[in-house]
């Protein structure tokens, strides 16, 4: 009875705060944005989120959490160069910076000093874009509702996303003076450098693309897991398995890949039904094997030679 009274409450985000409560009765304010950690209800009442991340949600906020971890390892292996034996213990430092900066994150959120958080669900795209449905009720003002409605899945990559950035600017630097004695002087920190430039541009692939990478980052691991893997075999000349036998490091990247699709795997299917979704896993290696099984007939010298002998 109490919000029938009032006038309507437009915009598909906008919401009443709830003042006091007397018993059953409650007694709400004006229209407009809800406080942090609120969303809007059925009935445009803010309310409290009290529900707790499903698992499609962690596995999202582990694949924005992976992020940065595979970029430092990438940039790492990429400037450390063959003959730097100091790639190792910067990656298990990239690990390390990255593992603590997600349970900081975890402690400092809300409910502080849990590693559990309390979330409001996600129903569609629009949750992450709560800025565009800011109602204009005489088409010249405009009510501003904007609020976080997948609270906390959107800030709390911000937060960690910073956690790292300053445990890497407290760590790395001494770390890589120490013991990058195989490179340069101009080497040293390029890989502390490149994340200088890559954390700005995932920032704001969270902040612009965030709901659609919601939706879509199942698909995403597995197209880059599968894109990757077949460069770098390619790079690597890998064309059997002794190929991959001859160097432990192609094991590990090989075994890195298979992790990632099955990652994709598990977030598409949400391993809703086990007993139908388990067995995708079997597939994990099937890329490879497929790309083991027929390197030798796609090699390009030998397409060339058969092709002039053809003529």
């Amino acid at each position: 009875a109490a919000v029938a009274i009032q006038p309507a409450c437009l915009g598909l985000y906008c919401g009443r705060t709830v003042l006091s409560v007397n018993g059953s009765v409650e007694t709400y304010g004006d229209c407009g944005v809800c406080p942090r950690g609120q969303r809007t209800d059925e009935n445009k009442i803010c309310r409290e989120c009290m529900g707790s991340p499903d698992r499609y949600d962690w596995l999202y906020l582990g694949f924005m959490a992976m992020l940065p971890l595979v970029l430092h390892w990438f940039f790492i292996e990429w400037y450390s160069g063959k003959k730097s034996s100091s790639a190792l213990l910067q990656h298990i430092t990239a690990l390390f910076e990255c593992s603590v900066a997600a349970i900081v994150t975890l402690l400092v959120s809300d409910p502080v000093g849990s590693l559990h958080i309390r979330s409001c669900k996600v129903k569609k795209v629009s949750d992450w874009y709560t800025m565009l449905y800011n109602p204009s009720p005489d088409y010249i003002t405009t009510v501003h509702c904007t609020h976080e409605a997948v609270y906390p899945l959107y800030t709390i990559v911000f937060i960690y996303y910073a956690f790292c950035l300053v445990l890497m600017m407290l760590l790395r630097p001494l770390l890589v003076k120490k013991i990058a004695c195989g490179l340069g002087k101009s080497d040293r920190f390029k890989s502390i450098y490149a994340a200088l430039y890559f954390f700005p541009i995932l920032t704001v692939l969270q902040a612009i693309g965030g709901g659609l990478l919601y939706y879509a980052f199942p698909y995403i691991i597995l197209v880059l897991s599968l894109v990757t893997l077949a460069v770098y075999m390619s790079a690597s000349e890998v064309e059997s398995f002794k190929d991959l036998l001859v160097r432990k490091k192609r094991l590990v990247v090989l075994f890195s890949h298979w992790l990632l699709h099955a990652y994709g795997i598990i977030s598409i299917s949400k391993l809703d039904k086990l007993e139908q979704d388990l067995p995708l896993l079997a597939l994990v290696p099937a890329p490879a094997l497929f790309y083991l099984l027929t390197a030798k007939y796609t090699e390009p010298s030998r397409i060339l030679s058969e092709g002039g002998n053809g003529h």
